[in-house]
């Protein structure tokens, strides 16, 4: 057994397909699928259960892969406690985020990060917070930016601040005239949501202790893929929706039909942290990114004490 093995095994895994994993390998299947059933051979089990339309991984499959990885990132981690020797925050950093996040938070880093950390390489994942926490587990990811807590002994979470939500309506709608928004107004409106799948959703939901309520009207089948199509629609006169407050700041906060409120509603945030897999060896790269993002937020948010 060798990590080439192991490599071979967990491409094998994600693709379900013998020819597509030899060429994320770059050799040739015949050689990919020899290798394989030496591994097998070696350890007595049966790692793949193989037909002529598809390869599913067996039970024992599952935990000989979930040791495979761990294995990986702990060679992956010598390489580099060596070059760490010279640079401790030196190579690349897989970071996810959602996309509800990604677009606002980003910009405010970047340059930072890079003037201060120059060789620390971000390589950014945008989905929503399922696929990331999968990635995680999977140990696709470094670390993930959610704004959700993650339910899972294997991974650890920093907070790093809670983001008030606002609340965006056309410039003619009948909440302009009030001075303050309230729990009452939002009970009474119609807000727009993202469709299944984002944690904004929930949260609006949730934050705002708004229960579900029927959809109907011409707004019944209107659920945007992301925030800006979302907005999209408020500056259309669809109606309403509630934005992150760092979402506030960009460009299309400038949209002459869209005003943004401050709510009146102490609870109505998300908090984002930093989340990783408890056994992940780069804690200083890690620590030196929560706090690039904690030291270049906006007055908008609020930074965790923990932060």
């Amino acid at each position: 057994m060798n990590l080439r093995d192991l490599k071979y095994i967990i491409a094998v895994a994600e693709t379900h397909h013998f020819g597509r994993a030899a060429e994320r390998c770059f050799v040739s299947q015949p050689t990919l699928s020899g290798q394989i059933k030496k591994l097998e051979d070696e350890l007595g089990v049966t790692i793949f259960e193989r037909t002529n339309r598809s390869v599913e991984v067996t039970p024992i499959g599952e935990g000989i892969l979930a040791h495979a990885r761990l294995l990986l990132e702990q060679a992956e981690a010598i390489e580099r406690t060596a070059r760490a020797h010279q640079d401790p925050l030196a190579g690349p950093l897989r970071i996810g985020a959602i996309p509800t996040l990604s677009p606002y938070l980003m910009p405010l880093i970047l340059r930072p990060l890079r003037q201060r950390y120059p060789q620390l390489q971000l390589v950014l994942f945008e989905e929503i917070t399922d696929t990331l926490l999968q990635r995680l587990r999977q140990h696709d990811l470094d670390a993930a930016l959610l704004a959700t807590p993650a339910d899972d002994a294997e991974l650890t979470g920093q907070p790093l601040y809670d983001e008030p939500f606002w609340l965006a309506h056309p410039r003619g709608h009948p909440l302009a005239d009030k001075a303050e928004i309230t729990q009452d107004d939002l009970e009474a409106v119609e807000l727009l949501l993202l469709a299944d799948g984002h944690c904004l959703t929930h949260q609006v939901m949730e934050v705002c202790r708004l229960a579900e309520r029927p959809r109907t009207g011409e707004t019944a089948d209107l659920r945007a893929a992301s925030l800006e199509t979302l907005l999209q629609l408020v500056s259309a006169d669809f109606g309403c929706t509630l934005v992150p407050a760092l979402a506030a700041g960009s460009g299309w906060a400038h949209d002459g039909n869209i005003a943004l409120r401050r709510l009146d509603l102490p609870d109505a945030y998300r908090r984002i942290s930093l989340v990783a897999r408890r056994s992940f060896p780069r804690r200083p790269a890690l620590t030196a990114l929560a706090g690039l993002i904690v030291a270049h937020l906006p007055e908008t948010v609020r930074p965790c004490a923990a932060a």
